[in-house]
């Protein structure tokens, strides 16, 4: 989506209704700050009001997203654009999601070994009773643990299971069978839901 050209249609249908930035968001119930981000494109309007910024704009949501007045000759045109417009973006952001789950991995890993590696060489010098030591090492251990969880619930959430024998995308409906699964890196060998073959269950981002 475009955020600028959707910003610039939202203060021409403001203008159109004879509202000022402040008298939007004062019916909106928020500050004109907000919609001043939405009219340069900084920010879209939260899911939460769309259907009542549409409703003082005298607009659908179709035409707040494509950024323009929808004639019925290209409704059904426009629609579609909107599909795949937004099916992009969703595979975008979970593609981000995975990114971060790794950056948030790695971190987690280095950091850990960071402060076991502190924690031993700390005990070799003072003894093995010594405080601070045992703090580094415990927290090491501590941290990996939950830099992992993380890692795994982002991992988990994201995106769709893809069975490799009938081809059937779907969410897993159970968070604990589907982390603790067999898996090479984001594969994971599970029971499918339509099928009832047990495979590897490939992760996609979205579904075809």
């Amino acid at each position: 989506m475009d955020q600028i050209k959707i910003g610039k249609f939202i203060a021409s249908c403001r203008k159109e209704q004879g509202l000022t930035q402040a008298s939007l968001a004062e019916k909106l119930g928020i500050s004109d700050r907000a919609v001043s981000k939405w009219e340069t494109g900084k920010s879209m309007p939260d899911s939460g009001i769309m259907l009542e910024l549409c409703e003082f704009l005298k607009i659908n949501v179709n035409e707040l997203l494509s950024g323009e007045h929808i004639t019925m000759e290209n409704y059904n045109a426009k629609s579609e654009e909107l599909i795949l417009s937004l099916k992009s973006e969703n595979e975008n952001y979970a593609k981000r999601l995975l990114h971060t789950e790794v950056y948030i991995v790695v971190i987690g890993v280095v950091a850990s070994l960071v402060m076991i590696i502190a924690g031993i060489i700390i005990a070799m010098k003072n003894g093995e009773g010594d405080s601070l030591a045992s703090a580094l090492i415990v927290g090491g251990c501590v941290t990996v643990v939950v830099a992992a969880l993380i890692g795994l619930g982002i991992e988990v959430k994201t995106g769709y299971c893809k069975c490799s024998e009938c081809g059937h995308i779907y969410k897993p409906s159970s968070f604990l069978k589907t982390a603790f699964a067999m898996h090479i890196n984001t594969t994971r060998y599970m029971k499918c839901p339509e099928c009832g073959k047990r495979s590897r269950q490939k992760k996609v981002l979205t579904k075809e």
